[in-house]
């Protein structure tokens, strides 16, 4: 099938088949069962951060990532709205508890890059705090990494007719209407506060140590479908298929300040 183009970033992964998307998610999903046990085996610590802006697909890819792991030492966390208590706590300690202990994999649907995003586009926090989250983001995590936790954090990037096509089909689904609120109503209205809101917290959070993973998510087939090969390239482990561990570079792919502005993520 012909691949499409992105509008100025250059050649896109083609669409596949159902048929072909249920092979190649089954294989993958196999080999996350054996990155789990080893995990398990060596006390291994993994926390994967996916973010992204509403729509993009962060609940399925989640979803799938998951779904034949052992229940006992894998967790989702998806932070609420913080309480009142929790408004007067220093920014990151609503988010310490949740981390992974020795042979557990946690995942967080949205993290604390919140105050990054959505806190700070909605005005929920000061300018002032936004900054000072950006200057402590990459000390905090530099501190995880050095305590043993594996951190993969990933951006799931969505073009604004997609997510405008998808919160339409949210607001018709009945089994969706759980997913809506105000925060989704003004995405599209504040379609370029939350472009310069990403663009700044992709610049000053990409460290050697905590990189992100940029992920077009426009196809959430292959969105899904690379973020854990990427998982797998990153995490290796002895029995591993390496054949399988390669994401495709048209859907996922290490910041670089190169590809803001270059048409590779929406504007």
């Amino acid at each position: 099938m012909k691949a499409s183009k992105r509008s100025g970033g250059g050649e896109s992964a083609p669409r596949i088949g159902k048929k072909e998307y249920a092979r190649e998610l089954r294989r993958l999903q196999i080999e996350l069962v054996k990155l789990h046990r080893h995990v398990i085996a060596h006390g291994g610590k993994l926390l994967v951060i996916l973010e992204g802006r509403d729509a993009s697909g962060k609940d399925g890819t989640i979803k799938r990532i998951v779904a034949h792991l052992s229940p006992r030492e894998v967790r989702v966390v998806a932070p609420g709205k913080p309480s009142d208590r929790e408004d007067t706590e220093w920014y990151f300690q609503r988010y310490v508890g949740h981390l992974p202990a020795a042979r557990e994999i946690v995942l967080f649907n949205r993290s604390w890059y919140n105050r990054a995003g959505v806190e700070y586009v909605m005005k929920f926090c000061t300018r002032a705090e936004r900054d000072e989250f950006l200057d402590s983001a990459p000390r905090f995590e530099r501190m995880l990494v050095r305590s043993g936790i594996s951190l993969l954090k990933y951006y799931l990037d969505i073009s604004r007719e997609e997510q405008a096509r998808r919160l339409r089909a949210r607001r018709r689904d009945p089994l969706k209407q759980w997913k809506i609120s105000p925060v989704d109503e003004a995405a599209q209205r504040h379609w370029r506060d939350y472009s310069r809101a990403r663009d700044s917290m992709l610049l000053r959070t990409h460290q050697q140590h905590a990189p992100w993973i940029l992920v077009r998510a426009d196809d959430k087939h292959q969105a899904r479908l690379n973020v854990i090969r990427d998982i797998l390239a990153r995490i290796p482990f002895a029995s591993a298929k390496r054949k399988l561990a390669r994401p495709d570079p048209r859907v996922a792919r290490e910041f670089s300040e190169t590809l803001l502005g270059s048409g590779w993520v929406a504007p």
